[in-house]
């Protein structure tokens, strides 16, 4: 079959592929905790239904100890084809309004753009949009074996990398297949190839017994919240890079991100510079960036005229495909520890190390994959990288070491805004994004 011949098909669909993803967006199924898990485990059966509707008669929950279900299908292929998995999740970000939305975002809103706006269209409702129909085109009886893997908390605690670990048969395929990533913009196909890694820890600085009067003893005796801000000071040079002594980056060697999309996209003020050196792609895929996201000391609001004995920060740090998180981990631990001004009480708490992933783009489904792309949407393939991570591909790739890796999706990042207000998904990419799926698996069947 065909380029245009399963492009016709897709488009075909696409209206009640549409209705299905807005159906999907109006379930809230915020999996963190704290939230309610109705929503959650209402988007699980919904998740169910939609796969059991477009062909996939053994989609079922799976009990995931300890966290949500993950929805788990398979289907098997003709004798001696390969098994693909194909993988996203179906929990999403909180969206409250303070956020800034134009529109509800539990109403999927089409704007005058045409692109669809709510929380989870494009992260990653989107994705199970495609593989639902890439399921329809392929039928009963696919050319290759399918597992379908949805994952209930991708966004939070994630239970499900334990249960892989544990169960690594369940998961034991050829390749691979995450929608869960997109094109640098709208009509631009690109495989990611490298995801970067996330450390965090919280350090913890300590200066006085109590709080005491600012104008008696300030000036002598050193404030908790001062010492913690040169601390954190130390992690950026004057250009803005990220200087823990010995971590590792590179320069990226695929596309760059257009610098203008990038303002846009990530809500620049006017007049802002942006900081770092280096291609804005390495800046963003292959260096790595520290930041403080978020700090425990009196608000301004109970703001008092005294020293104040204690405050404590976490500190994330993005680190580069390759990189070993443990290492880096270590090395931004002790980089906190050892720049403690006026000899203070530092404690510092290792919190998180996740690794990074880099994909080998010399297997077949890979090739496939790229080839499919570059049909379904009439332009030549990007590689590009992504500063943020997906845990679970490194249990997944131990599960079954000898898979290829596809990292694609309908999320284009210049104007998809995940996370933040406002997220919307272009319709047309999820359109050719099915229609390179579905291509990509003819294409893998036919070598067998």
């Amino acid at each position: 079959m065909d380029t245009s011949t399963v492009a016709s098909e897709v488009a075909a669909r696409m209206p009640a592929l549409i209705d299905d993803l807005k159906h999907l967006v109006a379930i809230p199924s915020v999996a963190f905790p704290g939230f309610p898990s109705e929503p959650v485990q209402r988007m699980g059966d919904a998740v169910v239904d939609l796969f059991r509707r477009s062909g996939v008669g053994s989609a079922r929950l799976l009990d995931i100890p300890g966290g949500y279900p993950a929805v788990y299908a398979e289907i098997p292929g003709p004798a001696a084809s390969p098994t693909v998995l194909l993988y996203a999740h179906y929990d999403v970000q909180p969206a409250p309004l303070d956020q800034g939305w134009d529109t509800d975002p539990w109403h999927a809103t089409t704007g005058p753009d045409g692109r669809i706006y709510g929380r989870g269209t494009a992260d990653d409702k989107s994705g199970l949009i495609v593989h639902a129909g890439t399921m329809q085109l392929l039928g009963s009886a696919p050319p290759v074996g399918i597992k379908v893997l949805i994952e209930g908390e991708e966004e939070t605690i994630s239970h499900l990398e334990d249960f892989v670990d544990a169960n690594p048969a369940l998961f034991d395929c050829d390749a691979f297949v995450i929608a869960d990533m997109g094109n640098l913009a709208v009509g631009r196909p690109a495989l990611t190839t490298a995801l970067r890694g996330e450390v965090s820890c919280t350090i913890r600085v300590r200066t006085l017994h109590h709080a005491a009067h600012s104008g008696v003893f300030g000036g002598a005796a050193p404030d908790a919240l001062i010492a913690l801000i040169k601390i954190l000071a130390t992690l950026h040079d004057d250009q803005g890079n990220t200087v823990v002594p010995g971590v590792s980056g590179y320069d990226w060697p695929g596309a760059d991100f257009d610098e203008a999309v990038y303002r846009e996209s990530a809500g620049l003020l006017e007049g802002v510079h942006l900081y770092g050196s280096g291609t804005l792609a390495s800046r963003l895929w292959s260096k790595p960036s520290a930041t403080v996201i978020g700090i425990d000391a009196p608000s301004v609001a109970e703001a008092a005229n005294v020293l104040i004995p204690e405050a404590t920060a976490k500190v994330s740090m993005r680190i580069a495909p390759g990189a070993d998180a443990n290492r880096e981990l270590d090395l931004l631990a002790t980089h906190l520890a050892s720049v403690a001004p006026w000899n203070v009480d530092v404690e510092v708490t290792k919190i998180k190390a996740g690794w990074p992933f880099t994909v080998e783009m010399s297997g077949p489904t890979v090739k496939a994959a790229e080839d499919a792309l570059a049909a379904a949407f009439g332009a030549p393939v990007e590689t590009v990288g992504s500063g943020g991570s997906i845990p679970l591909i490194n249990s997944l790739a131990q599960a079954s070491p000898r898979a290829d890796v596809i990292l694609w999706g309908a999320e284009d990042m210049a104007l998809s805004r995940i996370h933040a207000s406002n997220e919307s998904v272009d319709p047309t990419e999820i359109e050719k994004m099915i229609t390179a799926q579905v291509l990509a698996l003819r294409r893998l069947g036919r070598r067998t």
